[in-house]
């Protein structure tokens, strides 16, 4: 039998941090999304153990300045995409600047000498994810998607979908389709 899941990537996150930063005994407050200030000072060993337990869960804690500002860019990109409340109007170089408190030049000459890749690359890359989650999880048509994500057309959202998985939108709801299908088929 499978399962298809719908999940909140802020909440996941949230909550694995809480849970671990409780089991340890460390007193926190989180500050914002990805941003957490410990109230006390904590062993080296007991900060090892929570380091390591945070790995297991794919979340790393950030110790280089350069570091700390690209993921508070992801984070940023990430919450910025994926959040329905998120004013669509504002330019994503605004909203950056905004957020982070730096100039959109600066932020945008960091990600790119860090990741080697550009923060209209890794927006683009999000959008594309999120667009094959709602497909995945709503009953959304391309053009709601389109238009959820801010995007000028489904064809603008149809070529960046196809530039960046190798197939269109419509050959990936085909796929999902057929899957279902098929495990339908198979638990009957």
């Amino acid at each position: 039998m499978k399962l298809f899941l719908k999940f909140d990537f802020n909440t996941v996150f949230k909550k694995v941090l809480e849970s671990k930063l409780k089991e340890l005994n460390i007193k926190y407050r989180v500050l914002g999304f990805g941003e957490v200030e410990l109230l006390e000072k904590i062993p080296s060993e007991k900060y090892d153990e929570l380091n390591t337990s945070l790995n297991g869960f794919g979340i790393e804690i950030v110790e280089n300045q350069k570091s700390i500002l690209i993921q508070k860019i992801k984070d940023v990109i990430i919450d910025m995409v994926f959040n329905e409340d998120t004013d669509v109007n504002v330019k994503s170089s605004v909203y950056l600047s905004e957020k982070i408190g730096h100039s959109y030049g600066y932020l945008s000459n960091l990600f790119s000498e860090v990741t080697y890749t550009s923060i209209e690359n890794f927006i683009i890359i999000q959008k594309i994810e999120y667009a094959k989650q709602l497909m995945l999880t709503t009953d959304f048509n391309l053009t709601e998607i389109a238009f959820r994500l801010n995007y000028s057309s489904v064809a603008h959202l149809s070529t960046q979908f196809k530039n960046t998985t190798g197939i269109t939108p419509s050959a990936f709801q085909r796929i999902i389709s057929k899957r279902r299908e098929k495990a339908i088929k198979t638990n009957i």
